[in-house]
């Protein structure tokens, strides 16, 4: 089965859980989160100039204990160097890729242990204006599992997974693997404290792989209102120097 069969089967199958969501949600206890932020993102990627990149996505997602699934849809500006002989810049502004996932919660669960593994499923489509350089203009599909343990104040955290690339015409990229670590601390007013360090292969030979650790807090205002802060520094030319970021969201239960 090649690269680009598994891609279609797997945005089918993706794409028909979605549709399915309206009748599930009406037999379930469900919540809906809708979050918003602002990520920017600067590093010069082994070149003379800094690029500058803005992230803006707009989340919605409705899970109850046993699934979950979210559509992001972001919009993305690049600011770069017209060359890599010349300081001047140009931006680069639209659309970003949107994403769908489905999450299946407590595929393995022991209260002995404190530990839960869920799986991820999902799919990032070529929205992103390819002639502006904001995307590939190919769909990837994801599968990752997440694992939790827990602690009286803290939660330890780990993923893997693995992702299928689609090549745009003319350009060869690689499926990647992709694994993450981290902690995170309970205060006793109930914000969360925490750190993670993210892997991912790069999807260009030759090129280092990305490598991003990141630290954030996370405040819960009252029962429907969150706000989370978080900043990262990235390792090789493949990551952004630094980054910062806020976002925030707000949940409805439905019953």
């Amino acid at each position: 089965m090649n690269r680009k069969t598994i891609i279609c089967m797997a945005a089918a199958g993706l794409i028909s859980g979605m549709t399915a969501m309206t009748a599930w949600a009406q037999d379930s206890d469900t919540t809906f989160v809708l979050s918003t932020g602002v990520e920017r993102d600067i590093g010069t990627y082994g070149g003379p100039v800094d690029i500058e990149e803005l992230y803006v996505p707009l989340i919605a997602s409705i899970s109850n204990d046993r699934v979950g699934f979210r559509v992001t849809v972001p919009y993305l500006s690049v600011k770069s160097p017209v060359d890599e002989a010349s300081d001047e810049t140009f931006t680069e502004s639209g659309l970003g890729d949107i994403a769908l996932s489905a999450t299946l919660y407590n595929v393995v669960e022991s209260q002995q242990l404190g530990l839960v593994v869920d799986m991820l499923a999902g799919l990032k489509f070529g929205t992103a204006d390819v002639d502006k350089g904001l995307g590939t203009g190919e769909t990837d599909f994801t599968v990752r599992a997440d694992a939790f343990k827990f602690f009286d104040e803290f939660t330890l955290l780990a993923s893997a997974g693995y992702r299928w690339r689609g090549d745009p015409e003319g350009v060869d990229i690689d499926d990647v693997m992709l694994a993450s670590i981290g902690a995170a601390y309970f205060t006793a007013s109930d914000d969360i404290l925490g750190l993670t360090f993210d892997f991912r292969e790069s999807a260009y030979s030759g090129n280092d792989d990305i490598e991003e650790l990141t630290v954030f807090y996370s405040h819960r205002f009252n029962d429907s209102f969150d706000l989370e802060l978080y900043a990262l520094t990235g390792f090789g030319d493949s990551s952004p120097d630094w980054g910062a970021g806020f976002r925030v969201s707000t949940d409805i239960r439905m019953r």
